[in-house]
This record gives structure tokens, C-alpha cells and sequence, in this order.
């Protein structure tokens, strides 16, 4: 199983996510929840389509953290 990064932003009146390393994939959904399990979906159907149509399949490379800043 490979493991993708995604960042989930609030979007204002939903949640939106994207995977930095698959362009062109993203969720959206009404809860944090929602839209991880979404772009868990959208990224293997994402990636089938790309392995059926023959093109290569980004391997992943970001990571995130969390740092707090004084403000």
C-alpha cells in the first residue's frame, strides 16, 4: 500500500483537499472526515485511471508537519 500526502484547507463553507503529488485531484466534502475519506477514494480511482490509460503513476514525496509560531 503506498501512502499519499494530502492537505485539507477550509474552504469557508466546506472542506477542500488535494494531493501535492497527484495533480488534479481533489474532495470536498461538509466535514474534515467527509473530505479525508473522499480523497482517499478520488486518489485510487485516480490512480487506476492512470495505470489503465498507461501513463505513470506519481510516486509519492511530500510530507507535512505542524510548527507553531509565536504571534
Amino acid at each position: 500500500m503506498t501512502e499519499y500526502t494530502i492537505i485539507i484547507e477550509d474552504a469557508g463553507s466546506n472542506f477542500a483537499a488535494f494531493a501535492p503529488d497527484v495533480p488534479g485531484c481533489v474532495a470536498a466534502a461538509d466535514t474534515i472526515e467527509e473530505t479525508r475519506q473522499l480523497m482517499q477514494e478520488a486518489l485510487a480511482l485516480h490512480l487506476e485511471m492512470l495505470r489503465e490509460m498507461g501513463e505513470p503513476v506519481p510516486a509519492p514525496h511530500a510530507r507535512a508537519a505542524v510548527v507553531h509560531v509565536a504571534s
